[in-house]
């Protein structure tokens, strides 16, 4: 998916925005500045550390996803394909709290990232394989496409933001087919991968195999540029980056708050109540992408992060910073965050049908909507509490 990113300036008197700790009401933002960023060190380089930990998660569970695809592509069965899907379900939640490192240019979505080969969408799902109306769509019932890791790549989005072929939402087509039921996700038969059944089991296979494979290679790229002890990676750049680093923390978690969890993803599909605009659509995921978007937003704020296998990271994070400076508004965020989290996890299943007129579940998804957007606000003023009275925010 693609935004439209513009700036939003912080409208606030001097006084408003002096820091709590300025030696008089008359500071110059300058020295502010610097004076500020001579004690965000630690809050920035336990951040480098959290966005590390949470970029390996993400890749340990895409390569779980790998490995379980293999394992099914070896010998297709319903009971491998099933694996498969708990693999992905598994994984997402991981990649989908990594969506707070995002929005600021940084490794996974800068000009040439990898961000729309890893999580692009909607998607026009009969540009890959067969739709019900459509029995030869796509790349794989054309024999004369290759089918490898750069012809995909180059496939992916060409002539249309909808023309998906690789990444998260391929391979949960992939596995799961269209969702044409009310009640629960697609339900693709295993038999589409196996010869003799639907054309083109073969390529089915590959193309499956090929995207998997990308995916864990995208997602390592994004890993290693967040690695400790490298001294020319993105990592070590933004240790050294003070204030501008704590800038980009929170432009991170402002696009995401209100531009696109609140925005594309949210009420873009409550106001067409169209399927097609659910995040996850195809195994019906979309309610727990939600969470982990909420959920990741939260760790930027606190400073903390849940890893795979339960451990837990926690160190200074923005909260921290701004109660130094304004406790009340370090307060207040907090609150809506924490808010904004529970109501998201409010949001019932299927998305597809919460979203229709008359179904209680629209009420959820607006609550979740407005309590993010008062959220965005508030990270607004956060920034203001920090001397930082220019943010450019994606905007829905």
């Amino acid at each position: 998916m693609k935004h439209t990113t513009i700036a939003w300036i912080l409208a606030a008197s001097a006084a408003a925005c002096a820091p709590a700790w300025a030696q008089s009401p008359a500071a110059k933002p300058a020295a502010a500045s610097k004076t500020v960023a001579a004690d965000v060190g630690p809050a920035v380089r336990h951040h480098a550390v959290l966005v590390s930990a949470a970029y390996d998660d993400a890749l340990a569970g895409a390569q779980a996803l790998q490995a379980a695809i293999h394992a099914f592509l070896g010998k297709p069965s319903q009971e491998g394909l099933d694996a498969a899907r708990k693999a992905w379900l598994q994984a997402r939640e991981f990649y989908g709290q990594t969506e707070a490192f995002r929005f600021y240019g940084g490794p996974i979505d800068s000009d040439d990232g990898p961000e729309g080969r890893i999580n692009a969408w909607p998607m026009d799902e009969s540009y890959v394989d067969y739709v019900v109306d459509a029995p030869d769509a796509g790349i794989i019932n054309n024999r004369k496409v290759q089918i490898g890791k750069k012809q995909l790549s180059s496939l992916n989005e060409r002539d249309g933001e909808e023309n998906i072929a690789t990444g998260w939402h391929a391979i949960e087509f992939l596995l799961w087919g269209q969702d044409l039921s009310e009640t629960g996700p697609g339900a693709r038969p295993f038999s589409d991968f196996v010869d003799g059944g639907k054309p083109n089991a073969d390529r089915r296979r590959q193309y499956l195999r090929v995207v998997t494979d990308l995916l864990v290679d995208d997602l390592g790229s994004v890993a290693r540029a967040w690695a400790p002890n490298q001294a020319r990676n993105y990592r070590a750049r933004f240790e050294r980056g003070g204030m501008e680093s704590v800038r980009k923390m929170l432009v991170g978690l402002g696009s995401l708050s209100r531009g696109e969890l609140a925005g594309e993803r949210l009420e873009v599909a409550l106001a067409s109540q169209d399927q097609e605009d659910e995040h996850s659509c195809f195994s019906d995921n979309t309610n727990r992408d939600a969470v982990a978007n909420a959920t990741g937003i939260q760790n930027v704020w606190l400073g903390q992060f849940k890893r795979r296998d339960g451990s837990q990271l926690q160190g200074p994070g923005l909260r921290d910073l701004v109660a130094a400076r304004d406790a009340a508004v370090a307060e207040r965020t907090t609150k809506q965050i924490a808010t904004s989290v529970a109501a998201a996890e409010a949001i019932p299943a299927p998305f597809d049908q919460a979203i229709k007129v008359g179904n209680p579940g629209r009420a959820k998804i607006q609550a979740t909507i407005d309590s993010l957007t008062q959220q965005s606000k508030d990270i607004v003023d956060a920034a203001s509490a920090l001397g930082i009275t220019k943010l450019t925010l994606v905007q829905p």
